[in-house]
């Protein structure tokens, strides 16, 4: 999507501040004892108490309003019994729609006590997200993106999840431009447009490069190979002549 009208932004701004809020709220209640679905819930009131509704249940019939993903999950865990314990890794991803335009979000947080391992993986996905936002701006290669956070792993001794990408999003949950790269992708020849709405959301890991499928009884719960902690950061934006506008902030 590329924005035509201060209306659709108006829209956009307020369906990201409430996925932002809304995974600010469930952050807040994470602590050992409470399950995923407790959480789920959360975000669920929240959104649906704003007017909004869950993107991945609107879209894709997902068993979830929100996806959960914990330890070896990496992306797109369902909701349910599963207990929060202490030393846990949860990555909380908050979608939806309002009034017809769609936001993204998504954070990983870890349950005190944890191991200096892991809050240093924490710390330094955040900023392979903010590396790979500082190459946002209207007529720069999308590329670059992928080009910054790639250096940025390397350079600290991590490894990228690289089947999970970025996407457009606007009018639809992924929307053009598809699969943008948070990993150096040579093939990448596309450059950023004024107005361009779409999500930058490196997979940051301690040794997994890739997201499989589990068993058969969930088609949804992604897994790293090899099984390592992965954590994920993520914001909608729109690119501009000034650089990233990001939608998805509590404010």
């Amino acid at each position: 999507m590329v924005i035509s009208s201060e209306d659709e932004l108006d829209k956009l701004k307020a369906i990201g501040r409430l996925c932002a809020q809304a995974m600010e709220t469930m952050a807040k209640s994470l602590e050992p004892g409470i399950t995923t679905k407790e959480l789920d819930d959360i975000g669920r009131k929240l959104l649906e108490d704003n007017g909004a509704q869950s993107a991945p249940e609107t879209c894709y019939q997902f068993p979830g309003a929100t996806c959960i993903s914990v330890n070896e999950e990496v992306a797109h865990g369902i909701p349910g019994g599963r207990v929060i314990k202490a030393g846990d890794l949860v990555n909380i991803d908050v979608s939806a729609v309002k009034d017809g335009f769609f936001g993204d979000c998504g954070a990983s947080y870890a349950v005190p006590p944890v191991r200096r391992e892991i809050e240093k993986l924490c710390r330094d996905g955040k900023r392979a997200l903010w590396t790979g936002l500082q190459q946002v701006k209207a007529g720069a290669p999308i590329a670059g993106i992928g080009n910054s956070i790639g250096a940025f792993a390397k350079k600290n001794r991590y490894t990228l999840i690289t089947n999970l990408s970025s996407h457009g999003i606007g009018l639809t949950l992924h929307d053009e431009p598809k699969e943008i790269p948070t990993w150096p992708e040579k093939s990448e020849r596309r450059i950023m447009e004024e107005g361009l709405v779409f999500t930058v959301e490196p997979f940051l890991s301690l040794g997994g490069t890739w997201a499989e499928d589990g068993d058969n009884d969930d088609p949804w719960t992604l897994y790293s190979d090899p099984n390592a902690p992965t954590v994920q950061y993520e914001h909608t934006i729109v690119a501009t002549k000034n650089g990233p506008l990001i939608l998805t902030l509590t404010n």
